[in-house]
């Protein structure tokens, strides 16, 4: 006897009615394959991952770096990361959206914008500790 093949899943004859907030940020479409709406999940949970690295980081530097920076050098690393972790938390909320929106309307995905932000936030942050190794600590 053969098995269905799991990639082929066809969707109901009628879907399930959404209620007004859902069909309202999802903009209507049509229901996309479950692993793909799953996925974009994970994607999600990845970028708060990321986001709670950051907001943790920038608790440690506060608490914890207090005889290592001067208080203004610690502020503003503690406040880069904190900053951070705030759009990258608010950015990843935005792409779920988009991304869930264009596979519902079976449209290409969108650019994420996360990718820059935390490339160039994370590349300041970096370099203004660098700079303060090579010049604030002699």
């Amino acid at each position: 006897m053969n098995s269905p093949d799991p990639g082929n899943v066809t969707p109901p004859a009628t879907p399930p009615d959404r209620d007004r907030l859902s069909t309202s940020l999802l903009g209507g479409g049509c229901e996309p394959d479950p692993r793909f709406t799953l996925a974009n999940e994970r994607t999600f949970l990845a970028w708060i991952r990321t986001a709670l690295a950051f907001l943790a980081g920038g608790i440690a530097v506060e608490a914890f770096t207090g005889d290592v920076f001067s208080p203004g050098l610690r502020r503003a690393v503690a406040l880069s990361l904190l900053l951070l972790a705030m759009l990258v938390s608010a950015s990843a909320c935005v792409r779920w959206l988009k991304v869930e929106r264009a596979m519902r309307h079976r449209k290409p995905l969108p650019l994420p914008v996360l990718v820059p932000i935390l490339s160039l936030g994370g590349a300041l942050v970096a370099a203004g500790l660098i700079v303060f190794l090579i010049y604030g600590a002699s």
